[in-house]
């Protein structure tokens, strides 16, 4: 199926999607690999405002056999961290759904939650361009291609080993 046949759609915003996000984080071990964190983001979509990505029932009589209908294939989960930022503060899309416009979806999703809810700036963490991941390197022209952009590079969040760059989005 191409990405002009996936069809989803986004829901939420939504707390107790727990399940739902370790799922797709144990999907992306090259990205979410330490079981600490991974918790700690599964607890955070339990627990904060988390958008879903959802398989739709295919229209015209289309099947998508990858998953089942109405299956959360990808999240975002919201954190609040002043009264005009809102964070990303985890998100993933199943591998399979990769490049199909589920993440840009759920960006924009977020975007016009954080309009309508009065915030002026979104914001994410990824790994600074100084470590040379390959997957990293996507993820950082992901988030550009949808809006956002290099603020600075933080050492003291994940340590130097792993620099941490905040990127952000005004709306």
């Amino acid at each position: 199926m191409s990405g002009r046949d996936a069809h989803f759609s986004i829901r939420g915003p939504l707390p107790g999607q727990g399940e739902a996000a370790e799922r797709i984080l144990r999907a992306l071990p090259t990205w979410f690999g330490i079981e600490a964190a991974l918790r700690e983001y599964v607890r955070a979509a339990d627990e904060l405002d988390t958008l879903v990505a959802m398989v739709a029932r295919p229209a015209c009589g289309g099947q998508v056999r990858e998953v089942r209908p109405d299956q959360v294939i990808g999240f975002v989960t919201l954190r609040e961290t002043s009264v005009d930022a809102l964070e990303l503060h985890v998100m993933g899309v199943l591998p399979s759904w990769h490049r199909r416009g589920a993440g840009r979806a759920l960006v924009e999703r977020a975007a016009s939650y954080a309009r309508a809810e009065g915030y002026t700036l979104l914001h994410v963490k990824t790994l600074a361009p100084s470590n040379p991941d390959t997957g990293y390197a996507a993820t950082r022209a992901f988030y550009e291609a949808v809006g956002f952009r290099p603020l600075e590079v933080l050492t003291q969040v994940w340590g130097p080993e792993n620099p941490c760059l905040l990127l952000v989005r005004p709306l």
